[in-house]
Order: structure tokens, then sequence, then C-alpha cells
């Protein structure tokens, strides 16, 4: 089978469209077109539907483009392999973890990664949904559960628990709850139940909504939560790394907490030999030190 109609077909499947296809490519629509003709005659198969708004794959052409996503994503590991420097860090390097330690703890952390690398360009993907490691959907990534794929390097990171907390503010107007049926008398701020998070943080939140409150603010992550509680819109559920950036937040309720989560850091086992890899892991794994000891500083206060 011709690797330069294969390029092309998957180009023109992922773009749905010959011109679009053809601008990616910088070929003309026409010579795409011949192409897939081509492509489709050596198959004896229709491989898209044609209709005015674009191209629809027929059910041979999913099986085709299953099949090229499947070699692109390998020669890209195999061309990001190729790419790395025994001497320097540079290149793309996908990152995926949660929204809340993506947004909350990562994010306001990376001018230190990029200080040594100012080469690197990270894209940091955002999101609850696991991604696929092994299928190329992301390079590296942070989790909070031990991941369950084969063939991952995996190395758990650190633990986090989901507390209470409160702007002095807030506690200074209503009064701090000495116990968890005083609850009742604030606002509850938090993630919803239904709402894609990690497991013991949804049953902290459950266990919280069946005491008779007299408000709550739900939203659909962290930062949002966060906001809330620096606003003084109420009593917060957050993970215990964020006393470190914002030691505005006062703990409330301490006997009150989530078990205890455990977060890790995967990468495809392929990768093992990348040094973008390599970079990243060892930035996150200082900066997870200094964490500790900054959490066990503000332990003693």
């Amino acid at each position: 089978m011709d690797w330069d109609k294969l390029r092309i077909f998957h180009a023109v499947a992922d773009a749905g469209s010959l011109t679009h296809a053809g601008d990616k490519l910088n070929l003309s629509q026409s010579a795409v077109s011949r192409q897939i003709r081509a492509l489709e005659e050596s198959l004896n198969a229709t491989l898209f539907h044609r209709h005015a708004r674009g191209l629809i794959l027929t059910e041979q052409g999913e099986l085709l483009f299953d099949a090229t996503q499947a070699m692109t994503k390998r020669l890209d590991t195999a061309s990001a392999r190729i790419r790395d420097s025994e001497e320097e860090v540079f290149g793309e390097l996908r990152v995926t973890t949660t929204f809340g330690f993506g947004s909350l703890w990562l994010a306001p952390r990376l001018t230190k990664l990029y200080e040594k690398y100012p080469d690197l360009k990270i894209d940091l993907m955002l999101e609850e949904r696991v991604l696929d490691l092994p299928m190329r959907e992301a390079d590296v990534a942070i989790r909070m559960k031990e991941p369950s794929q084969a063939d991952l390097i995996r190395k758990r990171l650190m633990s986090v628990r989901m507390c209470l907390y409160a702007s002095r503010e807030y506690l200074d107007r209503l009064g701090a709850p000495e116990k968890i049926e005083d609850i009742t008398g604030h606002r509850l701020v938090c993630q919803s139940p239904s709402t894609a998070q990690v497991g013991a943080g949804a049953m902290l939140v459950q266990q919280l909504m069946t005491h008779d409150l007299q408000s709550t603010l739900t939203v659909n992550n962290y930062f949002g939560v966060l906001q809330a509680v620096l606003n003084n819109l109420g009593i917060g559920v957050l993970p215990d790394y964020v006393v470190q950036d914002f030691p505005q937040l006062i703990r409330v309720l301490p006997e009150v907490e989530s078990a205890e989560v455990p977060v890790f850091l995967a990468y495809p086992e392929e990768l093992r030999q990348s040094k973008r890899i390599s970079a990243f892991r060892d930035f996150v794994q200082d900066e997870i030190i200094t964490h500790r000891k900054q959490m066990k500083e503000l332990a003693k206060f």
C-alpha cells in the first residue's frame, strides 16, 4: 500500500474536506482528489461518502482511518525519540492531569521548568478523562490514582486529602464551626457529587450533604471552589495542597477529611529514554520535595 496515499487519506479523513487537507499538505484539491480515488481503486472500496457539507468516512474508511491514526501516533513517538538530544531538552511535551491539580498546583510552578529549559514546548491538557498514553494521546500524565494501563512506567509522587477551608474574613463574620453538626449554619462550597472527580472527594461531599445545610454553592472544578472561598462565600472542600500557595486559607474542622488520594506520574515505556520526559519528571519530583518541606513548616504553626 502506498504510504504517500495513506498520508493524504489520513489528512482528508482528519479534516473532513479535500480543500482543508490540501491546504495542510500544500497540495491542490484536484491532486488530493486524484490520490484518494487511486487509493479507493487499489483497495476496491469506497472510503468516503461525499455530500454538500464535506466528507464522511464509510465503514471501510473508518477501519483504514483507525489504522492510519495508530500509525501516525507510532511515527510521532519514533520521531520524538529520534529528536531527543543527549545534551539538550527541547520540543513538544504533552502533559495531562486533572483540572484541579493542573491549574492550582502544576501550572503555577512551570516557570522554574521553563527557566531551565526555555526551548521546551508544553501542551498542558487539563481534564478529568483518563487519556490513553500508550496510544499517544499524551506523553506523560499525573493522575489521582494508580494507572491501570499496561506498558507504563509509573511513580507515586505524593498523597492528597480533601479538607475543609474558609477565609479569615468569612470565619470572623460567621464564626468557625466546632463540630460537624455546626456546618448546617454555613454555606458549603464544593464540587457537585455528580461532577467527574476523585472518588474520595465525591464521598466527602456526599457525607457533608447529608447535613441540613443552610446554603450550598457547587462548582464543576476546584479552581472555581477556591475562588469562591477566597471571596468569602463559604466553607469549601479543597485538596490540601492548596494551603501552601494560599496561606490565607484557614482549615476548618480538622478531623473532617477525605480518604487519602495517591498521586502518580506515568508515561509510556517506549519514552523511557526521552530527555523531555526525564526533565519533566525530575522537575515534578523536586517540586514535590519542596512542597513536602513547606507543608511540614506550615504544620508547626
